[in-house]
């Protein structure tokens, strides 16, 4: 376990070095490093650097680089769990319409709200949306008949129903903004500031401790609810407790990036592959793993034709595209 965390830590600080270094102005990693530490510890190093590259290195690169990171993390958790209590491979926020009522509930708040709380409106609407997204899906599951095992059906069913009312919302809104936020809705993170920073970093922290803290009875739902129950693990309540977690984790992110696809399905799959499926070891690997993964995806987004961005979701749709053909034919 420790081995494997020392390593996706190492990983993570190379990604980020990285993610800082490369763009369309490629800066040293050794002036990266030196303005980062200079941000800390004023006087460290005597300045070689121009104010331009500071001001891209500190103010542009490092906040969008860290939420990268963070909304990854998120992303990737969400499906580690979704994927481990509906006992579905194929689970994620993506499919089961989670981002998809995030991303409702966001563009109602851009387009049609206004900023009426503050800065903290669109990610409460975000996650008023994954909220209501999870519990239609509940409740379309319950209609039909299925069983936990196939919430991915009615979450597909849910993603196709917030997905047009979201295009609806666009369509009625200000046509002046509309350009903005359909860039948004395809996964962007250029927009990342340090004060926008706290929301995301504190919903992930909570979740993440949350949900890593409750990991065996996690591990017992993954076994089927009359396993679970025997073994004295509230069933309804606790799956009721880990939808609300997961629809306010997946909300806050997509509320700061937009909706960002196959994340949370791909990387709980490859940490298991490799750390095994006890979720005390795959739900903080997964973490990690998730933020290295979409910072690496944010590099292709900002150098594949730069200086333009390509909305990171079209890289994540294409790569996460690929691995659900390859795990539909394994099924």
């Amino acid at each position: 376990m420790f081995i494997w965390v020392g390593l996706a830590l190492l990983l993570l600080a190379l990604c980020l070095t990285a993610g800082v270094s490369l763009g369309s102005a490629a800066i040293p990693a050794e002036t990266v490093w030196s303005i980062l530490v200079n941000k800390l510890a004023p006087g460290t190093f005597e300045p070689t650097w121009s104010p331009g590259r500071k001001s891209i290195v500190w103010d542009v690169r490092f906040p969008r680089v860290i939420l990268a990171g963070l909304v990854g993390a998120g992303l990737a958790t969400v499906g580690a769990v979704l994927q481990s209590v509906t006992r579905n491979p194929l689970a994620d926020p993506h499919l089961l319409g989670v981002s998809s009522g995030g991303a409702l509930g966001a563009i109602i708040a851009l387009l049609h709200t206004g900023l009426i709380f503050g800065l903290v409106t669109v990610p409460l609407f975000a996650f008023a949306g994954s909220l209501l997204a999870t519990l239609a899906v509940v409740a379309v599951t319950r209609f039909t008949g299925a069983g936990a095992d196939r919430l991915v059906l009615s979450g597909v069913a849910i993603a196709f129903v917030a997905t047009s009312l979201g295009n609806l919302a666009i369509f009625l809104g200000d046509p002046r903004a509309a350009h903005t936020v359909v860039f948004w809705m395809l996964g962007g993170l250029g927009l990342a500031q340090w004060s926008h920073l706290l929301y995301p970093a504190i919903v992930l922290v909570g979740c993440l401790t949350f949900l890593t803290i409750r990991a065996r009875e996690i591990n017992a739902m993954a076994m089927g609810d009359e396993t679970a129950a025997t073994l004295g693990v509230p069933v309804a309540r606790f799956r009721a407790e880990l939808f609300v977690v997961t629809a306010l984790l997946t909300g806050v992110m997509v509320a700061f990036s937009g909706a960002i696809g196959f994340v949370g399905l791909l990387v709980p799959h490859f940490v298991r592959l490799t750390a095994g499926s006890d979720n005390i070891r795959v739900i903080p690997l997964s973490a990690l793993t998730g933020a290295v993964i979409l910072i690496l995806a944010d590099i292709v987004s900002r150098t594949i034709m730069a200086p333009e961005d390509m909305p990171i979701g079209v890289i994540t749709g294409l790569a996460g595209g690929l691995a659900f053909i390859c795990l539909l034919r394994r099924r």
